[in-house]
């Protein structure tokens, strides 16, 4: 059936199809409301080396030069990333840190790609917060970062580096203001509103059905026969 058929057939029927878009539409209002909005906070931090390099002068005479920490980086700094990433994204530093599966309150670490094991990410850990309140969301991004600052300062004393030689960790985006999340809320709408009018649609279409084949049925029986009428008298019955 093309376009304007569809179009008659549901203006046809309109006592059929306006309340069930109606109907439809108070769906899709009410599973956008009943979803609820989550909020995501972000930070990202950068390793860094210290000013005098990742190695003690052999002659404490002669120390090492200073450098600008932003301009000595390394394959080193994106190895470490990379270790501190898989550290903080284990189930037993969630528990640590009070997420609890199919909680409100999630996190993700990543080196900013699709795969958190790659170094290509550089020196950089990308903190994602998501809560159903602004406050958590933030929260847990604080709770994320301070944490990693404590495995990276433990990773290094465990493998007893020259306190002088610590990698740094700097903030490059403190933790974000939460922003709403509403994507979800709307596809949910969508997808309500859009199985709301198949289903109006298909009630017009059955409706159109019904009453052509009970209309085709009344018309292969052809007309009703008429009644039959009184009886004529001749006359000549009357003059006996």
């Amino acid at each position: 059936m093309d376009f304007w058929g569809t179009v008659l057939i549901v203006t046809r029927r309109w006592y059929v199809a306006l309340p069930a878009f109606l109907l439809s539409l108070a769906a899709a209002v009410g599973v956008y409301s009943t979803i609820p909005t989550p909020y995501v906070s972000n930070a990202v931090l950068v390793l860094t080396i210290p000013p005098t390099g990742g190695s003690l002068p052999s002659d404490p005479t002669r120390p090492n030069g200073l450098t600008n920490p932003l301009l000595n980086f390394d394959q080193g700094l994106s190895m470490s990333a990379s270790m501190l990433i898989q550290v903080i994204g284990t189930p037993e530093t969630a528990r640590a840190l009070g997420v609890v599966p199919d909680g409100e309150t999630t996190f993700t670490v990543t080196n900013g790609g699709t795969n958190p094991e790659a170094m290509d990410g550089g020196p950089f850990v990308y903190i994602e917060g998501r809560s159903m309140t602004p406050a958590g969301a933030r929260d847990i991004v604080t709770r994320v970062r301070d944490r990693a600052r404590i495995e990276l300062a433990s990773r290094q004393r465990q493998l007893d580096a020259p306190p002088a030689t610590y990698i740094a960790m700097s903030e490059m985006v403190a933790p974000t203001e939460p922003l709403p999340q509403r994507g979800g809320k709307s596809r949910g709408a969508a997808a309500a509103l859009l199985l709301g009018v198949l289903a109006s649609l298909a009630s017009v279409f059955s409706l159109e059905s019904f009453l052509d084949a009970r209309a085709r049925r009344r018309g292969s029986r052809g007309p009703a026969p008429s009644a039959p009428g009184p009886r004529a008298v001749r006359p000549s019955a009357l003059r006996r």
